[in-house]
């Protein structure tokens, strides 16, 4: 991966293969109005091959839901594969942008190739998960939860009135906490699958990206939200399609910050 000096994007051949687009480091700084323009894009996505799409969202739920009944290390384990899963969306997107099919093989795309790196995402994800709960954890006071295994329901009621300032504050650090983990992760799955670009190299370039599209992100997180108002509206079915468009849309940034546009 090549590097370059603050503010200066360079285009980079570098691990291209595979019809993978043209890398730009550090990235692009958007417009705030590309952030609808993702979500444009990700829909024109969707509607290539929609079927496929909720047939995606609902393998991947039911891999979720499966982990999920596992306690404790079910959703750890779900964290650490949902970069491979979103590894194979992003190849997915590749095959539907350039003319090709959108198959269920995509999505498992990211098992195969560099899946290892993909994997050590899932894991830098988990651990800044865990740091930030510990985190709360210190915050809280390990003395609710001794309260709670304590039972009565009146010694619980006390104890969460004399907690309530740092579960409080807890809440608000660990939601700090979290939007930079969160921009670190962004991007990442997708260059590292497109681009070998190595995991902490990738996470950096993520979060620092998006710190750069600050507005592009603030408003494509309105627009989402908003759709996702409406999307619950009709008895939640919705978020079908909610759900797939937010996955492409996530690939549409990834083209607009990181890559140059393909060649007519």
């Amino acid at each position: 991966m090549s590097s370059s000096g603050p503010g200066f994007p360079v285009a980079t051949e570098a691990a291209n293969e595979g019809g993978a687009p043209r890398l730009v480091l550090p990235g692009r700084s958007c417009s705030a109005n590309e952030g609808v323009g993702w979500i444009s894009k990700g829909w024109a996505l969707f509607r290539g091959a929609p079927l496929m799409w909720v047939l995606f969202f609902v393998i991947y739920l039911i891999i979720q839901v499966a982990l999920s009944f596992v306690p404790i290390v079910g959703t750890f384990v779900g964290y650490l594969l949902a970069p491979l899963f979103a590894g194979g969306v992003t190849l997915g997107c590749r095959s539907l942008e350039t003319g090709g099919e959108l198959e269920i093989e995509h999505l498992f795309g990211g098992f195969q190739r560099n899946a290892g790196n993909l994997l050590v995402v899932g894991v830098l994800y988990v651990v800044g998960t865990i740091a930030i709960l510990l985190v709360f954890g210190i915050f809280a006071g390990f003395s609710f939860v001794s309260a709670v295994l304590a039972g009565g329901e009146e010694r619980v009621l006390e104890t969460l009135a004399a907690f309530s300032l740092p579960l409080v504050l807890g809440v608000l650090v660990c939601a700090a906490l979290f939007v930079p983990l969160m921009a670190a992760y962004w991007f990442a799955p997708m260059l590292v699958v497109m681009h070998d670009v190595k995991p902490v190299d990738a996470m950096r370039e993520s979060l620092f990206a998006c710190f750069r599209n600050i507005l592009s992100f603030l408003v494509y997180s309105l627009v989402m939200l908003l759709l996702l108002f409406v999307a619950l509206l009709p008895f939640g079915l919705g978020i079908l399609v909610w759900v797939p468009v937010m996955m492409a849309s996530t690939y549409a940034s990834y083209r607009g910050v990181f890559t140059e546009p393909d060649a007519d």
